[in-house]
């Protein structure tokens, strides 16, 4: 999934040849999971139908404050759609437009909205060379990027007028790129490496049956896919689950038992800055594994456990610059039980999870947790999407990483 999925999309097309691009440039936005709204100059009609970009964008494309065809036009309320939007794009940007939008000259529906618009704003210049190097439109560009609008640089080569030079657009497979990277190095957990684990483990009976628990994963992808919406550089070691991760950038490490995970999290924790532990390890495995399958011939049938490795408490052993978290699953004396989890095992963070709790536990979409930190803050939640827990722990964390 791109960092683009779920966003809400201005795209603002001026009365430039380099409009019918832009139908392109829809299309890609759509296929990364963004929700686009197109806005067209009067002129740029002339270039590109509107039917193409309504049709690519599945929405209405508007380009006029009213549909003047209609003697019951609504106001297409600028305001609205400056704050509706995550991103502004123009491109085609041409010298025209650019000017107006620097001059806050408001004489169409575009820059209007662009007038109220609260979120980044990207523009892709679209233009002839001589008028790409002009002083005007390189002092328009200058006042532009003083306000924080971002520029995608014109390309080099063969332009409208036969002319050879910068002036082009950026191709829409470039310009949605340039976006991808830019809201990249910016997002909060940019350049930190994460490790997350999640979901059960299986610990073998016999090559038939086994040992687990009712953890869904849920949490723990829920945390590996915020984290890398976040920009965070993802490892996620995961047992048996039927979850999903949304992200390209997330490293999925599928295991099974409580040794597999242990050995995964070991080659991976060395180079982590931030481990959190949400998986639900087994604490016990049969001391020994029938070769064949078990035979039902007594009433009754012993079974000799021994405890698996605990493998937060070897990462609380080893830990130097990390930033280690675990997860208390508790059902009583939950405070007492998660603080002592917290200091035995040298944790900077647990999050505790109680099963008394309505709507929460294993499967549950939700979840309500109270994270512990060991200057005995107690920082209580209430139940929340499962994702949005995810993302109150990694804020915390963030806002204590370098505390």
């Amino acid at each position: 999934m791109s960092i683009l999925s779920g966003k809400k999309i201005l795209l603002g097309v001026t009365a430039g040849i380099a409009a019918y691009k832009s139908a392109i440039l829809v299309r890609l936005l759509v296929k990364k999971g963004a929700e686009v709204k197109v806005i067209m100059t009067p002129s740029a009609k002339e270039f590109v139908t509107p039917l193409t970009l309504s049709t690519l964008s599945k929405n209405e494309v508007l380009s006029s404050f009213t549909d003047e065809e209609n003697e019951n036009a609504q106001w297409n309320n600028h305001v609205e759609l400056g704050l509706w939007a995550d991103l502004f794009i123009i491109a085609p940007a041409t010298a025209n437009t650019l000017s107006k939008m620097a001059t806050g000259n408001s004489d169409n529906l575009l820059v209007t909205t662009y007038l109220s618009a609260k979120c980044p704003v990207y523009f892709a210049p679209a233009m002839d060379l001589d008028m790409y190097q002009h002083p005007s439109t390189e002092k328009t560009f200058d006042k532009l990027k003083s306000f924080g609008n971002i520029i995608i640089p014109a390309t080099h080569g063969e332009l409208a007028s036969g002319l050879i030079g910068q002036g082009r657009m950026a191709e829409p497979e470039d310009i949605v790129s340039f976006i991808e990277n830019d809201i990249v190095k910016n997002l909060p957990l940019r350049g930190k490496k994460v490790m997350i684990t999640a979901g059960p483990t299986y610990e073998a009976l016999d090559p038939v049956r086994f040992i687990g628990n009712h953890s869904s994963g849920k949490m723990g992808y829920a945390l590996a896919n915020i984290a890398a919406s976040m920009g965070a550089e993802v490892t996620l070691i995961s047992g048996p689950s039927h979850q999903t991760v949304r992200y390209e950038t997330i490293s999925l490490v599928k295991v099974t038992s409580a040794k597999e995970m242990y050995d995964a999290v070991h080659k991976t924790f060395p180079n982590a800055d931030i481990a959190i532990l949400s998986a639900a390890v087994a604490d016990y495995r049969p001391k020994t594994v029938a070769k064949q399958k078990i035979k039902k011939k007594e009433d009754a049938f012993n079974l000799h456990l021994e405890k698996t490795e605990d493998i937060l408490a070897s990462l609380g052993r080893i830990k130097k610059h990390q930033f280690l978290v675990g997860f208390a699953l508790e059902t009583e004396n939950e405070l007492d039980n998660a603080k002592t989890k917290l200091q035995k095992k040298n944790l900077d963070l647990i999050v505790l999870n109680s099963l008394n709790d309505k709507g929460v536990g294993f499967g549950a979409d939700t979840n309500k947790v109270t994270l512990l930190a060991p200057n005995n803050k107690v920082t209580p939640f209430s139940v929340k999407e499962k994702e949005e827990v995810a993302r109150d722990i990694l804020q915390y964390i963030l806002d204590n990483i370098d505390a």
